[in-house]
This record gives structure tokens, C-alpha cells and sequence, in this order.
């Protein structure tokens, strides 16, 4: 083993189990993921017609008639469903990944509680908050507004994953700069 490198290992259960919530999160934020994908892939047609429903219902009263206003927001609507996908994955992966990161440095059970809840519960939000602009923008007129509809779940979901993550790389620099010869 290199002297330089600081030690991890994970202790048996117990050390995980503070975590447990956070990764659950971090799981169902993953599942989410791979749903969307396994619903893209057997009715994407369904899901851009129900888009496409919602930007008819107020096609007078919000697009005034305006075909190229709906098929841009149509279009933007979809590319935040793929986004909702996409960050999934990612966030819940990288959730996951930390979470474990700290349980192996032996990090107190309160931080790797708050921080794995941090970063899981901020990532399945973040997430669903992407889906849920997409599926809203078309019938609000535009994704600014369906994103602004739904500031109360991007801010905290996003604020909660990049305070979390800051968290761990702070703990990692002292556990860094803390090691002992």
C-alpha cells in the first residue's frame, strides 16, 4: 500500500447504515434514469404527442396561432425530457459515488447522513424538476416560464447537490491534510 495515499475502507453494515436514506435516493434517482429511457424508447411518440396536446389546448390564447412559436417550445420541451434522462444518470451515479467516498473515510455518521441525503435527495429532484418543466412548458408558452413555475424545486435540489458536493471535497483536503506519517 502507498504511504502517500490516504487509507479507505469500509467498515462492516453499520457504517453504511446512516447512508442508507441517501442512497436510496441516489438508487431512485438512477431507476428514474433508466425509466425515462425504457419510456422513450417504447413511447416517445406518446409522450411528444401529449406535448403537443398541451401546447393545442392554448394555441389561440398563448401562441396566438404562432406554429413556429409551438414547434420551438415542442422541440425545447422534448430536449428537456432527454435532460431530465440524462442528469438521472449522471447526478444519481455521482451521488452514489460520493456517498460511498465518505462512508470509506470514515467520515462521522451526521455528515455522511446529511451530506448522502444531500446528494441524493438533490439529484432525484433536480431531475424530476427537468421532466416536469418539459412536460409543463408547452402548455405555459415557453420553457421560462415552466422553469420559473418550478424555481421551489431547482433551487433547493440544486443547491442541495452542489453544497453536498462541496462538503466532500472539503473532507477529502482534510483528510488530505490531516494524514499522519
Amino acid at each position: 500500500m502507498n504511504p502517500d495515499l490516504p487509507h479507505f475502507s469500509f467498515a462492516p453494515g453499520h457504517a453504511l447504515r446512516p447512508a442508507f436514506p441517501g442512497i436510496l435516493a441516489a438508487v431512485l434517482t438512477l431507476l428514474f434514469g433508466f425509466g425515462m429511457g425504457i419510456v422513450f424508447g417504447l413511447n416517445e411518440d406518446a409522450i411528444k404527442s401529449r406535448l403537443a396536446a398541451s401546447a393545442a389546448a392554448v394555441r389561440e390564447s398563448t401562441y396566438q396561432a404562432n406554429e413556429v412559436a409551438i414547434k420551438a417550445v415542442l422541440d425545447k420541451s422534448w430536449n428537456y425530457m432527454q435532460r431530465a434522462h440524462l442528469h438521472a444518470g449522471g447526478l444519481g451515479t455521482t451521488a452514489l459515488v460520493l456517498t460511498l467516498l465518505i462512508v470509506a473515510m470514515g467520515a462521522s455518521a451526521a455528515s455522511v447522513r446529511a451530506i448522502s441525503l444531500g446528494l441524493g435527495l438533490g439529484s432525484l429532484g433536480y431531475s424530476l424538476y427537468w421532466m416536469l418543466a418539459g412536460f409543463r412548458a408547452p402548455g405555459l408558452g415557453g420553457t421560462g416560464a415552466a422553469k420559473e413555475s418550478l424555481r421551489w424545486l431547482a433551487m433547493p435540489s440544486s443547491g442541495a447537490i452542489v453544497i453536498a458536493t462541496v462538503a466532500v471535497a472539503v473532507l477529502v483536503l482534510t483528510r488530505m491534510l490531516n494524514r499522519k506519517p
